[in-house]
């Protein structure tokens, strides 16, 4: 059984090979997009076990999720083929300097009927964390039903909740995040958001203010993602602000708040200070970015440990 387990919708990405308008795009390249199979697979390149439960459409775009995610080394044991459903895609638009706008087609999905009884509680007998997004529970009123199953049950066996936000304002709006994250946070052990989406739920624009009010909320540890400024983390008692890695080339920026997860959690689940998991969140934050895609640039372990240490020395 995997030490870490997610759940959450992974989508077909379909990717231009030019910039501008989709209506002036000729060519695409297909990938696959999903915050939650992102951070699980930065975690097993890191070296760590990781499931992903979800559900996919019985068709190709399904298999290519499964076959692509389950050869990255995630377990995808408990991913469920609907031959009622297809599977979600989406479609990336270029735009100037590093802005990306997304069109999805998800509406009616397989993902979107993920539900309570696709938790199997043996699954999760041996996990040591399991690790969400905000994004899940606002696909669908079965979404977020499975989504609170499974916080149901990490409580139930004491499993540690990682929790990442991830605002998508074409799901929900900020009030339904807030209402959200007021609601999952007492039962978070590491949260994980970024800075402008915290300001556009709380309005709140200092970072010390935003720690202050996580953990007044409940959240155990929190690290506030600061993009290519790095990032603040807290866990009560004290605060560590930590530099990012601003001298990489950014090739593609989408996937960086999934890598800083990746690696915030690997090192939770090293026993590392609070300090060095946001250092090793920065850099895997950094190192997303330089590939275009959304987790194709997220190094394994060897690499990554070379990278840092040349970085740090």
């Amino acid at each position: 059984m995997p030490e870490v387990i997610t759940l959450g919708e992974t989508m077909v990405m379909f990717s231009p090979e030019t910039g501008g308008p989709l209506r002036g795009v000729r060519r695409f390249e297909k990938r696959l997009a999903g915050a939650e199979s992102n951070t699980a697979i930065g975690l097993v390149r890191l070296g760590h076990s990781c499931g992903w439960i979800s559900r996919v459409g019985d068709d190709e775009f399904g298999r290519f999720l499964v076959e692509s995610i389950g050869g990255e080394g995630v377990d995808v044991s408990q991913v469920i083929f609907d031959h009622t459903a297809p599977t979600g895609i989406m479609f990336k638009e270029l735009h100037s300097g590093s802005e990306t706008r997304v069109t999805y087609y998800r509406k009616g999905s397989a993902a979107s009927r993920l539900g309570p009884e696709d938790m199997d509680p043996d699954y999760f007998q041996n996990a040591r964390l399991v690790h969400v997004s905000g994004i899940t529970p606002m696909i669908s009123p079965e979404c977020r039903a499975a989504f609170f199953t499974m916080l149901d049950l990490a409580e139930k066996l004491g499993i540690p909740l990682s929790f990442d936000p991830n605002l998508r304002l074409k799901l929900g709006s900020a009030a339904d995040y807030a209402a959200l994250i007021r609601e999952v946070l007492p039962r978070t052990a590491v949260f994980l958001p970024g800075l402008a989406e915290s300001r556009s739920i709380f309005g709140e624009s200092g970072p010390e203010a935003l720690l202050d009010l996580f953990q007044s909320l409940g959240a155990q540890i929190t690290a506030l993602k600061l993009g290519a400024e790095g990032a603040w983390v807290a866990d009560g008692d004290n605060h560590f602000q930590i530099p990012g890695f601003p001298t990489v080339q950014v090739a593609d920026p989408v996937g960086a708040g999934d890598a800083f997860a990746a690696g915030f959690l690997a090192g939770y689940l090293e026993g590392e200070p609070f300090e060095e998991c946001g250092r090793m969140a920065c850099a895997m934050g950094a190192l997303a970015v330089t590939t275009p895609g959304d987790y194709e640039g997220l190094p394994l372990r060897p690499e990554f440990d070379a990278w840092l240490k040349e970085q740090i020395q």
